[in-house]
């Protein structure tokens, strides 16, 4: 393949091609109002999110929040920081390996494993901890990350940023 051939898959992309070792990571901390967003989204009502005291008997000893809520740091992460603008998840396998409860600092963190020449296709470990450090969600997710420039070129919307 020629070096035309290589880049031309991310041309159009806004931030380009990344480049496998490539990393990025996002913080938030947990909020009580995340449970009730993510309730209005999905329509989760475990008592394990709302019943404080059947939480503190439970094996989590807590409210903990939805698993989504904790998730969806990484939907921040990849389309807003690596690969960037435009980028959707293909396919996810994660492992939720501790629960989170309210109030807790996360960080979310993705690192470029693997990027494909003739797509703007990326493989990433995906990783989100603690405030101990200790991981929480593990695994990994495969993106595609739209070519917004040429879209936006193309329709007139968007400046050539």
């Amino acid at each position: 393949m020629t070096d035309r051939t290589l880049t031309s898959a991310w041309t159009d992309t806004l931030r380009g091609r990344p480049e496998p070792g490539a990393v990025a990571e996002r913080r938030r901390r947990t909020r009580a109002r995340d449970i009730d967003a993510f309730t209005a989204i999905s329509g989760d009502r475990n008592p394990l999110h709302y019943d404080a005291d059947l939480a503190s008997a439970s094996v989590f000893g807590r409210l903990i929040v939805q698993g989504g809520v904790t998730s969806g740091l990484l939907n921040a992460l990849v389309a807003e920081d690596l690969p960037g603008p435009g980028t959707v998840f293909l396919a996810v396998e994660w492992s939720f390996v501790r629960a989170v409860g309210v109030g807790e600092m996360l960080t979310a963190r993705a690192e470029v494993l693997s990027v494909r020449d003739d797509k703007p296709i990326c493989t990433l470990a995906t990783t989100i901890l603690n405030e101990a450090r200790e991981p929480v969600l593990t695994g990994r997710a495969t993106t595609y990350t739209v070519p917004l420039r040429r879209t936006a070129t193309q329709e007139g919307n968007f400046d050539d940023a």
